[in-house]
């Protein structure tokens, strides 16, 4: 026994069996198969991938041309609706002046402040248009422009501000600014027209030059210079009105309030609020001041010489600039954002950028 497990023992392993030349012929096919397989599998996968990159990447410009239609759509909407809300609000100050009928009311022969001569007007209309128009927009130009400047040499490229695009244009931050700074001004200055234009129709109070204008005649063919119509309130007259056109037998009526103050004090005081909340210069701090007394004081000599040209009365003048002053107030307070103070960190945070606002430095206390 000891024989035979010592014989057991030490037998050699067991070889593999030698390929035939059939087998190897054969394993060199299914070699060969495999890898036509492979490749073929390969060349599918590649061509799906590549089919599926093309398929995302049409579907991604494609999503981006959506996105900016809608875009620019939302901006065109947008200021079409601004432009239709001023339209609005300044169609009835046309009606008025092409089809207004102001109220008409009597008047007394001795009145001593409707005997005033006819005077042209100090301050025209293209000066008026000029200070109501020109100035406003061109100071409101001048300081969004500086302002964005100033913005960018601070932000060093680096502007964490919202970015405007219309039409694959970046719309610069003036440009905005300048939008609604003007486009507030001009609904402010509708609307504070729109009132005086109001008052002027409802009222129907004669200019102080209304007997040298109107030329009044009674229905018996007297007029202002016979004794018998002294003392007497005169409401049955007709107007001979020579050298007069129509437009100033129009006008003579619409005495209060004065249209010329109520638009310039408008357009003045609220130019000097609007220094007030954006310019910033450290330069000189009393020539914001300086130019915010020069356009009220522009304001002011609009306003008297309505009163010296005899073409308002001191009360008409008072009322007007009070109108304008109380709009531009009101406008520039609660309707534009001149004086709102803009949130530094939102209620709830919702971009990245929202949550890694910086806190306000302050003092830190470290203890080792």
């Amino acid at each position: 026994m000891s024989n035979e497990t010592s014989s057991s023992e030490t037998t050699p392993l067991r070889r593999p069996e030698t390929q035939t030349p059939n087998n190897v012929a054969q394993s060199n096919r299914q070699t060969t198969a495999n890898v036509v397989n492979n490749t073929h599998s390969n060349n599918n996968n590649n061509y799906g991938d590549s089919v599926e990159v093309r398929l995302q990447e049409g579907d991604s410009t494609q999503q981006q041309q959506t996105t900016t239609m809608d875009t620019n759509k939302r901006i065109l909407c947008r200021v079409g609706l601004d432009i239709l809300i001023l339209l609005c609000a300044g169609f009835p100050i046309l009606l008025f002046f092409l089809l207004g009928e102001p109220y008409k009311r009597g008047f007394f022969c001795d009145d001593e402040s409707l005997k005033h001569p006819f005077h042209d007007s100090t301050v025209r209309n293209w000066m008026l248009y000029f200070i109501g128009a020109v100035i406003p927009v061109g100071v409101i130009l001048i300081v969004e422009v500086i302002i964005s400047q100033n913005k960018a040499k601070q932000d060093n490229g680096n502007a964490t501000s919202r970015r405007y695009v219309f039409m694959n244009y970046d719309v610069p931050d003036w440009l905005i600014e300048c939008y609604k700074k003007v486009g507030i001004y001009a609904f402010g200055a509708v609307l504070s027209q729109l009132t005086t234009d109001i008052a002027k129709y409802s009222i129907g109070r004669l200019r102080p030059h209304f007997i040298a204008v109107c030329q009044p005649q009674m229905n018996d063919g007297t007029t202002c210079n016979d004794a018998s119509n002294v003392g007497k309130y005169i409401q049955d007259f007709t107007c001979k009105g020579v050298d007069s056109s129509a437009r100033m037998l129009k006008e003579m009526r619409l005495s209060f309030p004065s249209g010329h103050s109520s638009f310039t004090f408008f357009a003045m005081v609220y130019l000097a609020l609007y220094l007030q909340a954006r310019m910033t210069w450290r330069g000189s701090k009393l020539l914001r001041h300086l130019l915010q007394f020069a356009f009220i004081m522009v304001a002011w000599y609009t306003a008297l010489s309505r009163v010296s040209d005899y073409k308002h009365h001191w009360s008409d003048v008072l009322a007007g600039s009070l109108i304008g002053s109380i709009c531009a107030i009101v406008v520039a307070n609660y309707v534009s954002d001149l004086f709102q103070k803009p949130n530094t960190k939102p209620y709830l945070a919702r971009t990245v950028q929202d949550m890694n606002v910086q806190p306000p430095q302050g003092i830190t206390i470290t203890s080792n």
